[in-house]
């Protein structure tokens, strides 16, 4: 079984309150404190790398350019 990336992870946007759901990696993390932040700076990033947005449902979102 073949398998082929097509995307990566831009970015993770997180409250700070749910610092906990990551560790360090490879995308940058930002730390915001509401979830109206964590929702406008998600979608301007968005639109500056022309990435998906995915909500985790665990307080982090996630930026992923497909390729």
């Amino acid at each position: 079984m073949e398998v082929h990336v097509t995307g990566f992870v831009v970015a993770i946007v997180v409250l700070r309150s749910a610092k906990h759901n990551v560790s360090s990696g490879t995308a940058p993390i930002i730390y915001v404190d509401t979830e109206e932040e964590q929702q406008k700076v998600s979608m301007y990033m968005s639109r500056i790398f022309k990435a998906a947005v995915h909500d985790l449902e665990n307080g982090v979102f996630i930026l992923v350019k497909q390729y």
